[in-house]
């Protein structure tokens, strides 16, 4: 024991006992000295303590020193190449493990620094629980930021908890910790047990794990992210199908409430919900599905809008690999993947983000800046390097190894406004004494940039619901560089206007036409999203006035109009069907409704809107271009009809819409078209097939030479109530040769 104890700096033990060590390396494991190779080893419960030479099967036996569970020897030739560690307890039994102090470092200095600098956007290769093997060794590296610690340490089934076991090595200048585990296998579960300044205990979830145990429980999981993708087709081509003159309807959808298994499960898995939606999607012609957030989340009303993990889907549905596969069966099927995306804020559950090492570390520590009011969760901190990268890496993560083909950033107008949500006196302005969050804003604009020079054919789409200025402009025109934003300012006014009586709409004509004075201004989709159908606010069969046949009549004009109107589309799931009660996460979609007409005749009509749009460029190819809509008629407040044409980059393939909003039809009505020959009507809203009265045009509308609309030519229509109708110009029939004739 003399020669050892002369190279034992026992303030360090001491340290290590009393779980305060932040760098135990320096004093575990193997040591050069001058007789040899030092070994030291810690393991509270231990009695005893031996050394194997696993290549030549020696044993060396460690001497126990006054400190109990600390052990120690010095071995007089060079380091050997190989060893386990063999444990002996008061009950006799031994435990055989390799020594977690035996190797250095992983992450290298590059890596810290680029992080700091809040540049490192695969910094979730570093971070978290990583597989590996080094040398002959198979293990997992653990690595977290917490740089007010005063100890981190690894705990799991693999030490029983025990946060004494697997303290972890502080890296130079960077707060985080590391440490590399041999054994620890995919699947073990862990958290992170962190001391503070103060000599609090907290036990926290991996903020980077890719895995979490499903709720109520609270672990992280060591998981294996490898995929044997089989999508490249689709990931080939994703640039072209995602170009903003190509159709976009999205079917915005909750995961575990979309369908529910009849055998007594709660979910489906997301390999088996695969199939279903595909088959669905295709029946109907979405173009995208749109997911709520399947990051991990304790709560389930909440959604997934509260997450605590934001590098690993949830355990409801399954493993990650099934994620994958659900993704991957989209995209061989031609269907874009976007998922919801929170940044805006986080929860406060205790394993969670909040208060991570003690300190507030991920959010602002002022209640006025880091708190939301209403939500009750955290601000992310955004002028603070590490966590700008945290973010930015896992939007970048969710591209990179899940493949999605978009991100919808959920409330954006709670990042970019520091008094949102706020009275006065309740917020700190920013350098300028105005309300603008620089900082969000700068976030943003960096995480739009790195995306689309990393994944160009990724789509950025922004749930914003004020005016801020150039959301979806170029960086380098000063904007914030979103490829989207959502048009909530359309939706508010024509829920508004559709919720009107007939007879009143007439005095709301404003709120039909609104839009058109903004549509330009940025690059939009329409949305009738969850936020619609839930809170009392009814579902959107529910939100139209009149009794049962005008419900549903209102309802297809309501669709109609949208999906005529320039914008991309999103419907969220049950709209489809006109699903009368409100969305509720805890159950089902009311798919027992398709056993009656009218919730069939409905689904047909959105699936025939669906095939309308796809197939005519006019109602996509020019969406953010004024070239692509030209109002006919928009004054007629009193018959509350609004008639207008699509145009697309081909002339022949311009359409003239007709939308009425009252029960009134009319016939020999005269509208202005664009120009001269014959008009075929080809859609209808009132066709008997969707549940209307079948006021139809069967036969080609020729114009005449009479002034309408300020349009030198016009047709005389039978206009439909409740009516949305397309006319398309037939094209003139080709003239015969005198050889066909």
């Amino acid at each position: 024991m003399g020669k050892m104890t002369e190279y034992i700096n026992w303030s360090e033990v001491e340290a290590l006992v009393e779980t305060k060590h932040d760098n135990p390396h320096h004093i575990l494991g193997p040591h050069e000295v001058k007789e040899g190779i030092l070994y030291n080893v810690y393991f509270p419960d231990a009695v005893g303590m031996e050394i194997v030479d696993d290549i030549n099967g020696r044993v060396f036996g460690l001497c126990r020193t006054k400190v109990k569970g600390f052990f120690s020897g010095i071995i007089k030739e060079k380091k050997w190449a190989a060893y386990r560690l063999r444990a002996f307890f008061e009950d006799q039994s031994t435990y055989e493990y390799l020594d977690p102090y035996a190797f250095e470092p992983i992450m290298d200095s590059m890596d810290v620094n680029r992080f700091n600098a809040g540049i490192h956007y695969e910094v979730y290769e570093c971070l978290g629980a990583h597989h590996r093997i080094i040398g002959q060794t198979e293990g997992v590296v653990f690595a977290v930021w917490a740089p007010n610690a005063q100890r981190v340490s690894v705990v799991g089934d693999f030490n029983n908890w025990d946060g004494r076991r697997h303290p972890m090595r502080r890296l130079e200048y960077s707060g985080i910790y590391e440490i590399f585990i041999p054994g620890v296998k995919i699947g073990d579960i862990y958290k992170f047990e962190i001391k503070t300044r103060e000599g609090n205990i907290l036990i926290k979830a991996d903020p980077y794990a890719n895995q979490a145990e499903l709720r109520p429980n609270t672990a992280s999981k060591v998981a294996n992210l490898y995929y044997d993708w089989n999508d490249q087709e689709w990931m080939k081509k994703r640039n072209k199908v995602q170009a903003k003159d190509k159709p976009m309807f999205i079917y915005e959808m909750h995961l575990g409430s979309w369908k529910r298994p009849k055998d007594g499960r709660e979910f489906y898995n997301y390999r088996e919900i695969a199939p279903l939606l595909v088959e669905y999607i295709q029946e109907m012609g979405y173009t995208h599905v749109e997911f709520m957030p399947v990051m991990e989340h304790p709560f389930d009303p909440s959604w997934g809008y509260q997450v605590t993990g934001y590098y690993a889907p949830t355990s409801r549905y399954g493993e990650p690999k099934d994620f994958m596969y659900l993704i991957e069966y989209l995209h061989k099927n031609e269907i874009g993947v976007i998922l919801d995306w929170v940044p805006a804020h986080f929860p406060k559950d205790s394993h969670a983000l909040g208060r991570f090492d003690g300190t507030a570390l991920y959010e602002h520590q002022d209640p006025r800046q880091g708190e939301h009011p209403h939500w009750g969760t955290y601000i992310f901190n955004y002028g603070r390097n590490e966590v700008k990268n945290f973010l930015i890496s896992n939007a970048l993560f969710w591209a990179e190894k899940y493949h999605i083909d978009g991100i919808r950033i959920d409330a954006v107008a709670s990042m970019l406004y520091l008094d949102y949500g706020r009275e006065e006196g309740q917020w700190i302005p920013n350098m300028y004494g105005d309300h603008d969050n620089l900082e969000a804003i700068e976030f943003l604009k960096h995480l739009n940039s790195v995306m689309h020079e990393k994944f160009e054919d990724v789509i950025m789409i922004a749930e914003e619901s004020t005016a801020w200025p150039m959301l979806t402009h170029d960086l380098d025109k000063g904007g914030i560089g979103f490829n989207y934003k959502w048009n909530m300012g359309w939706m508010n006014d024509f829920i508004n206007y559709m919720r009107q009586d007939p007879l009143f709409r007439k005095y709301h004509h404003g709120e039909l036409t609104f839009s058109m004075v903004y549509a330009y201004s940025e690059d939009f989709v329409l949305v009738l999203s969850h936020d619609e159908v839930v809170h009392g606010k009814g579902s959107m069969v529910n939100k139209m006035p009149g009794g049962y046949y005008e419900k549903f009549a209102n309802l297809r004009a309501f669709y109609g109009f949208m999906m005529t109107h320039p914008g991309k589309k999103l419907l969220f799931m049950g709209q489809d069907i006109a699903q009368f009660d409100e969305w509720n996460e805890s159950t089902s979609i009311e798919w027992n409704l398709l056993e009656f007409d009218s919730h069939i005749q409905m689904k047909q009509y959105v699936k025939a809107l669906n095939t309308l749009y796809r197939q005519e460029p006019a109602l996509y190819e020019l969406d953010h271009s004024p070239e692509g809509f030209q109002w006919i008629n928009c004054i007629s407040a009193n018959e509350s009809i609004v008639i207008f044409q699509r145009m697309s980059k081909d002339e022949k393939d311009t359409l003239v819409v007709v939308c009425n909003f009252t029960p009134v039809s009319y016939e020999n009505h005269k509208i202005g078209v664009p120009y001269r020959g014959k008009y075929k009507e080809i859609f209808n809203s009132d066709a008997m097939e969707f549940g209307g009265s079948d006021c139809l045009n069967t036969t080609l509308k020729q114009t005449k030479k009479e002034e309408c609309d300020g349009r030198e030519n016009s047709i005389r229509i039978n206009v439909a109530p409740f009516g949305v109708q397309v006319f398309k110009m037939v094209p003139p029939a080709a003239k015969k040769s005198k050889k066909e004739e």
